[in-house]
């Protein structure tokens, strides 16, 4: 079934089923409102949905706005719920604890980093029209970027679904913007709640591997990510997929990436120094290319090694195999 056939199926069906959509923060305060502004822009009918937003122990200013945003929402109408989850530092605890509170068929997930469209839930929501389908997956685009990082991202569509679907082992979708039915949760438990990275895989593989039911790519329900805006930032994040590679290669046996050497990183330096350089840096003088693309062999050099820095130096935590389940 296409998009456009759900999306008729869904006009001529009425089809709005309750949903809760869970977010897991962790000192937000600067993405927050951001974030509080986009969801109460949906185009969904707000008697429809609860927004669960689940504060993960944060030591900022995230539980005073998250209270404020609960408070105000009420006087228009609004259903946001300020829930805490201050046992275990995992935003996939963070999840399960919205999971538990929630009240609907449908559980929509995304991140206090991401900016979800006005359509993002009405979009999400379709698919499910099928009760064959379980899974839904939403496309995750980029927001503006100022930094050179940032417009590097973008260029490079870093974190498209379009990549995780690809996945040789099985697809998956991050939590950034996906979609689950609640039955599904019933069937094969909730997240790993002391995993730290990995687990929107690990749940999608469960889901994909133990039952029947369908996946559907909702490329039309779209969030837009906020990329990392630094090196310090860049690094965190190719670390930690570098860790999840080796979490769900311990789980699941999933091929790991080949090791980088300091012998194969001078190589790869010297030659982008020697022939791509010169060559890409001659097309943006000439306007012909953006200069992101001069400099683009490097950055992704640097995000090669720490992701298997972090893989070489990840080991699952005995912890993290525990699954919990909804009761």
């Amino acid at each position: 079934m296409t998009q456009t056939q759900v999306a008729d199926s869904w006009n001529q069906q009425t089809y709005l089923p309750q949903v809760s959509a869970i977010v897991p923060i962790y000192n937000g305060e600067t993405d927050l409102p951001g974030l509080i502004e986009c969801l109460k822009a949906q185009t969904y009918p707000a008697s429809r949905v609860e927004y669960l937003l689940v504060d993960n122990n944060s030591s900022d200013r995230t539980p005073s706005i998250l209270q404020a945003a609960q408070k105000e929402a009420e006087s228009q109408g609004l259903t946001i719920r300020h829930l805490t989850e201050n046992k275990i530092q995992s935003s996939y605890a963070a999840r399960n604890k919205g999971i538990r509170a929630s009240t609907a068929e449908i559980l929509a997930f995304t991140d206090a980093d991401c900016r979800p469209l006005p359509q993002w839930i009405s979009h999400l929501v379709q698919p499910f029209a099928d009760p064959a389908i379980g899974l839904v997956v939403g496309e995750i685009t980029a927001l503006p970027g100022v930094t050179l990082l940032e417009k590097y991202a973008e260029r490079q569509s870093i974190l498209t679904q379009k990549d995780t679907l690809a996945h040789p082992f099985c697809p998956y979708g991050q939590t950034a913007n996906l979609g689950i039915r609640r039955q599904v949760f019933e069937e094969i438990g909730l997240f790993r709640p002391y995993m730290t990275t990995g687990g929107d895989a690990d749940m999608c593989w469960r889901i994909g591997r133990e039952t029947s039911w369908k996946l559907y790519f909702a490329e039309m329900a779209l969030v837009q990510h906020r990329h990392r805006a630094t090196i310090a930032e860049l690094k965190s994040q190719w670390r930690r997929y570098g860790r999840s590679n080796r979490y769900l290669h311990e789980l699941y046996g999933v091929e790991l990436m080949r090791d980088f050497t300091w012998k194969e990183s001078v190589y790869r330096l010297s030659r982008w120094l020697v022939k791509e350089l010169p060559v890409a840096g001659a097309k943006a003088i000439a306007g012909k290319a953006p200069w992101l693309d001069a400099i683009a062999s490097p950055i992704n050099l640097y995000c090669a090694i720490n992701r298997s820095a972090g893989q070489r130096e990840a080991k699952l935590p005995e912890q993290a195999r525990t699954i919990e389940w909804l009761q």
